[in-house]
């Protein structure tokens, strides 16, 4: 009876301890809601226009009056916006690019895939969309930012690459064919690349996806493509340290024309005149450098600063280029791989790169400005030059500098 007794007494006291600990633990704590990052929507699924509005992340942070660095964004913003010099949602015929002055950023939030527009005159940020297209991985936008090509993954494995054209209202979008390799957008068109075991072919359309003619193809599986002025076009091959790539002009019948390489890491950028690419590769001892080549003569110019040349943006005339250029990048990683990977951050600089001039100015130093350490991706300029929009690749924040 005595034993009996003592066990019961011991299950008593560990009944008692088991509760505080729930009640102090457990009990009191804030409930905490998680979003998946792995839900995508599922192949050809149409995004939704939901009556219920999700509360944006991406609320405008504070800024000091006249401040010329603002951050827009609180939470990450899908890789890819565009800046404009009047309102994506005014009428076409009520102002042009020449006669408002005004800037206006609109990205996409990585959380709903909701459309935000952010005005740098009100200092303001409007929801535009309320579609909701979770999981988009990058976003291409119309030059007048009426819709963006998102692109994002489904299917049980997250083997299929779907493309979804978004208006900026959310509604009557539709879908280009499935798992196309890499897509380009300029104010002349769009440049599609399907890539299987035989090679690419690239499709030149327009931008509401019809008149659909093939422009180019090649053996090659792994590459870029990107407009390079009219009726002409740069590939290149994706980009890696392990590997030398190359870079090829390919006029309108097809003929392609070596422009660059075998170098590794080699990453062109051309300009939206195609007169000028920017090219950027790595040296044998893993050191960043960049190029500037001339499409019609070939002369290269060496230049005083290095990048990666994804982390660059072209004016609108292509007499100049905005980079982030890091400040004593960290040695022994390879380059651009693990920086697109994550492995590595960088601490930015903005310089500014005029062509006609062969020399670089510092533009921004964000030791200055910013509280923490910038690394710029996905940057953005307006038709007049006035303001450079990117984001913060370390946590996916929006920010704006008024030029």
């Amino acid at each position: 009876m005595r034993r009996i007794l003592l066990i019961a007494a011991v299950l008593i006291v560990l009944l008692g301890v088991g509760a505080w600990a729930y009640l102090n633990f457990f009990a009191n704590q804030p409930t905490v809601d998680v979003v998946p990052t792995t839900t995508l929507p599922s192949a050809q699924s149409v995004p939704t226009e939901t009556d219920e509005i999700i509360a944006p992340t991406n609320t405008l942070v504070a800024a000091a009056p006249g401040a010329r660095l603002v951050r827009v964004s609180a939470g990450p913003v899908v890789p890819g916006i565009v800046v404009t010099n009047r309102s994506p949602l005014a009428p076409a015929a009520t102002s042009t690019a020449t006669t408002s002055p005004g800037v206006y950023v609109t990205y996409i939030e990585r959380r709903s895939g909701n459309i935000f527009s952010y005005s740098s005159t009100a200092r303001s940020v409007t929801r535009t969309s309320n579609a909701t297209v979770p999981g988009i991985q990058s976003a291409l936008w119309l030059p007048n930012a009426s819709a963006a090509y998102v692109r994002y993954l489904s299917g049980a494995d997250f083997s299929t690459v779907n493309t979804y054209v978004l208006p900026i209202d959310g509604k009557d979008g539709f879908f280009l064919e499935q798992n196309l390799a890499d897509i380009h957008l300029s104010a002349t068109g769009l440049l599609t690349l399907a890539s299987g075991v035989n090679g690419s072919i690239a499709t030149l359309r327009q931008s509401d996806g019809t008149r659909v003619a093939q422009a180019f193809s090649s053996p090659l599986s792994s590459l870029r493509i990107a407009f390079a002025g009219p009726n002409r076009y740069l590939t290149s091959t994706k980009p890696s340290a392990a590997l030398p790539g190359a870079a090829f002009l390919v006029d309108g019948a097809g003929r392609f024309s070596r422009l660059a390489g075998p170098l590794p890491g080699l990453v062109a950028l051309p300009g939206p005149s195609g007169a000028t690419v920017l090219v950027s590769s790595v040296t044998a001892s893993g050191m960043m450098q960049m190029e500037l080549i001339d499409t019609a003569s070939g002369a290269r110019t060496s230049l005083p600063v290095a990048t990666i040349a994804d982390k660059c943006v072209w004016t609108a005339d292509s007499s100049a280029l905005y980079c982030g250029i890091p400040v004593g990048p960290p040695t022994g990683y390879a380059y651009p791989d693990d920086w697109y990977q994550g492995a590595v951050s960088f601490e930015d600089r903005i310089w500014k790169i005029n062509v006609a001039g062969r020399y670089a100015e510092l533009v921004l130093d964000f030791s200055q400005e910013a509280e923490a350490p910038l690394d710029a991706r996905s940057l953005a300029l307006d038709a007049l030059g006035t303001a450079l929009a990117f984001l913060n690749k370390n946590d996916g924040s929006l920010w704006v500098y008024q030029l």
